[in-house]
């Protein structure tokens, strides 16, 4: 069984072809690849149907075994991995039900269409012993935007209580927000199935849409995460643009 090894800001992820698979994942099978002790190591696989040219599905597993509806930097890896294999420097993915189109520039950053991102009023969150004020955002995955510093222990204090409230029917990725200014956001992520990150796409791309609907922030926003910078361009409807690198580590043959 054939995988490559890519990262993204320091979030890592196996890619494998689903043809290349000698029998269907599982969830069990995924826990064990994405353990760094016992399989591979990762924060996630992706799982490819490459089509002909330019275009593939994807389907992205969490390394706890659950499936997310999306993954902003899993899909500019895979979309830096198709356009290599096809050689069109601009390439399509389908994740579900939304279809997404990828750019990879000649700096080898990946610029990544995902849609329109949609934010709700702010919410109070009772956790029983304190109370914690968040803004709900989609970005074809659930997001709460807590704007809290993120340094210190609260996000791996309270990041777990987050991502389990019963507020949210399949637990959400959780960000703590700083702003640092008109277009710069720092953000503490703790990932939905997967614990506290260097980066994620998706929250960078949840902070920023945040900050702009409520007024914190302009586009384009620069998000400073732990392992580096993600820029995100949202325009009037809150259609948004994350461009960041996305590197091969390694490829792996299994035993």
């Amino acid at each position: 069984m054939r995988l490559w090894k890519w990262q993204a800001l320091g979030n890592d992820y196996l890619l494998v072809e689903r043809a290349d698979l000698p029998e269907p994942l599982s969830p069990d099978r995924v826990r064990r690849l994405c353990d760094y002790h016992y399989g591979v190591g990762s924060d996630g696989l992706l799982e490819v149907v490459a089509h002909d040219g330019s275009s593939a599905d994807l389907r992205v597993w969490n390394p706890d075994g659950s499936v997310a509806e999306l993954s902003g930097n899993g899909l500019r890896i895979a979309a830096a991995w198709l356009a290599r294999r096809s050689g069109a420097s601009e390439v399509t993915l389908s994740v579900g039900a939304r279809t997404l189109d990828a750019r990879v520039r000649e700096d080898g950053n990946v610029e990544l269409d995902l849609g329109p991102v949609g934010v709700g009023e702010e919410e109070t969150l009772d956790l029983g012993d304190e109370q914690v004020e968040f803004t709900p955002v989609s970005v074809g995955n659930p997001h709460a935007v807590v704007r809290r510093e993120p340094a210190g222990d609260d996000l791996l204090r309270l990041g777990p209580r987050i991502e389990r409230h019963a507020r949210f029917s399949d637990r959400t990725n959780v960000q703590f927000v700083r702003v640092d200014g008109e277009h710069e956001l720092t953000v503490g992520v703790w990932e939905r199935g997967a614990g506290e990150t260097l980066s994620s796409g998706s929250s960078a791309v949840a902070a920023a849409a945040a900050a702009v609907a409520s007024g914190w922030c302009e586009s384009p926003v620069h998000v400073h995460l732990p392992a580096g910078d993600l820029l995100v361009e949202l325009d009037r409807d809150l259609r948004a643009r994350l461009t960041g690198p996305a590197v091969e580590i390694c490829r792996v043959e299994l035993a």
